[in-house]
């Protein structure tokens, strides 16, 4: 599985109530709305730099901490974002994510900038840098991991499989 993309980067510590406000987790409830809003109070034109099925999102140390509701993952996948990768991740938005069907892969992003042109490759486990010329080292994603995140997220595997194959 490959995901191509440009960079949007972002620092340490993105909490949910950065990813999607917390005076709009009540008061929207429609995700195509909710996602205008997606890191509008750490970039109030976040939005404006999303080319949707071709961004992702690069960040530091510990992305996703916070609430444990799924509108965080949710409003990033909504509002066109292919993958995150960061250093690390907040195990419940890690978990959050993957159950609906969004790439969020652990590497060292301390060697992407800013609009970096990237290709993911999960199978071998490499983050190609492409403006850079330089190759990132990450896991290879387990092909049943992989499944899920085609056929996007858990439930959708199950409607399509009728059982979890592990």
């Amino acid at each position: 599985m490959i995901i191509t993309g440009k960079s949007l980067k972002l620092g340490d510590n993105i909490n949910t109530d950065f990813i999607i406000s917390g005076r709009y987790k009540f008061a929207i409830t429609d995700m195509k709305e909710l996602a205008k809003h997606i890191m509008e109070d750490i970039d109030p034109n976040f939005t404006s730099k999303i080319t949707p099925g071709k961004s992702i999102i690069v960040a530091g140390s510990n992305f996703g901490l916070g609430s444990s509701r799924e509108q965080a993952p949710l409003v990033i996948k909504e509002a066109g974002i292919v993958a995150v990768l960061a250093k690390e991740f907040a195990r419940i938005f890690f978990r959050n994510g993957f159950n609906i069907g969004l790439p969020l892969i652990t590497t060292d992003t301390s060697k992407i900038d800013e609009h970096d042109a990237l290709e993911i490759d999960l199978d071998i486990g490499v983050v190609k840098n492409l403006t850079k010329g330089i190759d990132l080292e990450i896991k290879p994603m387990p092909k049943f991991m992989q499944e899920l995140l085609r056929d996007g997220g858990i439930i959708n595997y199950y409607k399509k499989h009728g059982e979890l194959k592990v």
